[in-house]
């Protein structure tokens, strides 16, 4: 115990160093990177944040690969991102569905080419508790929100280590942070998916320039923090988060402090403070399949 303590100790000096170069860094402009040519993969792209997302990488003539389980908002995002002077092209896929994403990934490589960044963007929800949600509710939810997470990773990752060149990109939410009432197996899924991006396999594996990004993402939800956020708002900050290779971006930016509070508050005062800050979501986020 006592060497622990002191090889702790030894650690203060390197601590304070990452600490100045931190804070020297906020005040520095961050140069965004291009994006010209890179094919871009959008998971949920017929609608809401995907289709927003597809729209301003078309602005920056990237290719896109757009998927989404709905074929007729997949056909209007395709052809707006045509207008927009990119190369779109639409593949149906269901993100629930293992076997589909595999297919699909294989399709993408011979029909466009490599992928060099993967939004992975589709999610669904189901507002109820526990009792009230269906099994089959619970397991489309871990299917699309997590699972299919790793199957477009283990999909197109080898290409980005071969060509040391790449960007993942996590669309979770703030669900993924603290937890919500009558979101229990969101709130489940998205903290999956936060702590697949957090292990970051690329540096564990690898010392390579890829970069991953974490965007946390608070969307459509109601709370007495401020106002709802606008779409068009979130998709700012996405774009800038990987245009400048952020790892973890939090809209709004107070769920930040939120994740910092409940660690260290009572849990009677979290309790009084979640009823105070009454967050409430009332809308599927990035994802809504068929039936829903």
């Amino acid at each position: 115990m006592i060497k622990f303590v002191l090889d702790c100790l030894l650690l203060l000096p390197l601590l304070l160093v990452f600490i100045l170069e931190s804070l020297l860094k906020s005040f520095i402009p961050k140069k965004r990177k291009s994006v010209t040519g890179e094919i871009v993969l959008i998971t949920g792209a017929g609608h809401g944040i995907g289709r927003l997302t597809a729209y301003e990488f078309a602005k920056l003539k990237s290719k896109l690969v757009l998927w989404d389980i709905n074929k007729h908002g997949l056909e209007e995002t395709a052809a707006e991102c045509r207008k927009l002077g990119a190369q779109a092209h639409a593949f149906v896929v269901d993100c629930s569905n293992r076997e589909d994403i595999y297919s699909s990934a294989k399709k993408v490589k011979t029909e466009v080419g490599d992928v060099s960044i993967l939004v992975n963007n589709a999610g669904v929800v189901y507002t109820s508790d526990l009792f009230a949600t269906q099994d089959p509710q619970i397991e489309k939810t871990f299917e699309v929100n997590v699972l299919a997470h790793f199957w477009t990773t283990k999909a197109f990752l080898p290409a980005m280590m071969r060509n040391n060149h790449g960007h993942i990109v996590t669309v979770a939410s703030a669900a993924g942070h603290t937890t919500v009432p009558f979101l229990m197996a969101y709130c489940s899924s998205k903290f999956a998916a936060v702590g697949l991006h957090r292990f970051n396999p690329l540096n564990t594996w690898y010392s390579m320039p890829l970069a991953h990004l974490n965007f946390s993402l608070c969307r459509l939800c109601e709370n007495s923090l401020g106002p709802t956020l606008e779409p068009e708002e979130v998709v700012s900050k996405l774009m800038k988060g990987v245009l400048t290779n952020q790892k973890m971006i939090f809209v709004p930016s107070s769920i930040s402090a939120m994740t910092v509070v409940e660690r260290i508050f009572p849990e009677r005062f979290l309790a009084v403070l979640k009823r105070k800050i009454n967050v409430r979501f009332d809308a599927v986020i990035g994802y809504k399949s068929k039936g829903e």
